[in-house]
């Protein structure tokens, strides 16, 4: 190969056009997605979010990557008061751990399918630590306006128990709950409410799960901790409007409805293995996060945090698909698998 000339002016320009996009995608998605959430109604996005556009999505994407077929398998489970996906490389075979996970989107717009791929890449990485069938339901939550509170919290619940009792007097001891968002926000109140409204919590041991592993939580729904930054991609106002439309006036007072709000309970209705919670050090939330983990501590409750620095809402799931580097991409990922793995629930193969 010749000895190539010093770099000149035409060259910068052509290095310059070869950067930018790379330093610009995730910037102009961010910032078209914040547009959106501030300005698009939630009926729009409920579309852009749904079964009918984020599966033909994910086949693309597989097929596109040398995939006829999702190597781990899912299907649809429909039941009376609750459905979900159910996901698993070997799904007739007994899994060594089960994630619980609720999405996010509000409590108006998101489906299970929206995160297949996010679940599998997950799971993906939870096989590679040394799991043999690590498995996830996917809850499929009714959205605003189609229903309200309690129907959402309800079906939470529902989805717990019949994981529960599929799986035996161990089941529970198995299971990771989680979810991002709004869906996180679901799994800390069926924590804190594990039995039906009309009756008083009831802590029983036995039925808690083996650790909540919570990505961005939506701890208080309506309040002045939620601000805007200038990295994150939500829209307080319009938060405050999706809260409202899901519980009303029990967003500022009710600690089941709005989590963050609980004092005296994180300690008797924690997880076996106590709390693990992801966000952004940058994101509208993080206040109301902080304040929340403050109040878990301060409770006697076992819990661990990871900020990202300069990280937005929920960025281990927008990393997945806008980060570059397989690193980047995976990052969040991978500090959601270490949480399991050095948990009571790692590998029998590990010590």
């Amino acid at each position: 190969m010749p000895i190539l000339g010093s770099i000149s002016l035409l060259d910068c320009g052509v290095f310059v056009i070869c950067l930018i996009p790379q330093l610009l995608l995730q910037d102009i998605v961010i910032r078209c997605v914040r547009y959106a959430f501030a300005s698009i109604p939630a009926s729009i996005g409920r579309v852009f979010f749904s079964k009918q556009v984020a599966h033909p999505f994910f086949r693309w994407r597989l097929l596109r990557h040398g995939y006829w077929t999702c190597p781990v398998k899912y299907s649809e489970v429909k039941r009376r008061d609750f459905q979900g996906l159910w996901i698993a490389p070997e799904p007739n075979e007994k899994p060594d751990v089960i994630v619980f996970y609720c999405h996010g989107g509000g409590f108006s717009m998101g489906s299970s399918y929206f995160y297949l791929e996010f679940l599998v890449a997950w799971l993906t990485c939870l096989k590679a630590q040394g799991f043999r069938n690590p498995a996830c339901f996917a809850l499929e939550y009714t959205l605003v306006p189609d229903a309200t509170w309690p129907t959402q919290f309800d079906q939470t619940r529902a989805a717990y128990r019949f994981l529960k009792e599929s799986f035996g007097p161990e089941g529970t001891s198995k299971i990771v709950v989680s979810g991002d968002s709004a869906g996180a926000t679901l799994a800390l109140s069926m924590l804190l409410h594990p039995g039906p409204l009309s009756k008083e919590p009831r802590f029983d041991r036995l039925d808690r799960p083996a650790l909540a592993v919570l990505l961005s939580p939506w701890t208080h729904l309506v309040s002045g901790l939620n601000r805007n930054t200038p990295s994150d991609y939500l829209n307080s106002d319009s938060l405050h409007l999706y809260a409202s439309q899901y519980a009303g006036k029990l967003t500022r007072t009710d600690s089941v409805v709005s989590p963050g709000l609980s004092v005296g309970k994180w300690n008797k209705a924690s997880p076996l293995d106590g709390y693990r919670i992801i966000y952004g050090a940058e994101e509208v939330f993080e206040p109301g996060i902080e304040k929340m983990i403050a109040q878990m501590q301060k409770d006697g409750a076992f819990v661990k945090k990871y900020a990202e620095p300069a990280g937005i809402h929920a960025w281990p799931v927008v990393n997945l698909f806008l980060g570059k580097a397989r690193e980047e991409r995976l990052k969040g990922l991978q500090v959601m698998t270490d949480y399991i793995v050095t948990s009571q629930l790692r590998p029998k193969n590990q010590k």
